[in-house]
């Protein structure tokens, strides 16, 4: 059995600041203080916090959308998920809409909250710090 998590979240920063963030291999390792490799390709592969997520691109919408195969290395072989950065441009900046398909029971409550600890609170730290 699986499940889907969202979560949305607002930065007072740009599409495009938020985009490079997540898809650049030094500013995402930069906000998450861990080892990142990511592709800009759609079919390439993603890694990131020292390997413990790996995955594959699967659509990329410059600086509005991105699609990634996602899995944690403590999962099952077979177990895997997706992943949706939605991103829209509002008033005081972008509102990230994050969807995440096919997380195993077993792993749901760790991956939600891990959301909250490993990138929403490091990337909004980030962006308050660089905007100083």
């Amino acid at each position: 059995m699986s499940k889907n998590i969202r979560q949305t979240l607002t930065l007072p920063v740009t599409p495009h600041e938020v985009y490079e963030a997540l898809m650049k291999s030094a500013l995402h390792s930069q906000f998450t203080r861990s080892t990142a490799r990511i592709s800009a390709k759609v079919g390439g592969k993603i890694s990131a916090y020292d390997g413990y997520i790996e995955g594959k691109n699967l659509e990329l919408l410059s600086d509005k959308k991105i699609v990634q195969r996602w899995r944690a290395s403590d999962w099952d072989e077979e177990d895997s998920s997706v992943a949706t950065f939605t991103l829209q441009k509002i008033k005081s900046g972008t509102k990230i809409i994050f969807t995440q398909t096919d997380v195993p029971d077993e792993h749901v409550q760790e991956i939600r909250q891990g959301w909250k600890d490993y990138y929403w609170k490091p990337l909004q730290k980030w962006f308050s710090e660089k905007t100083r």
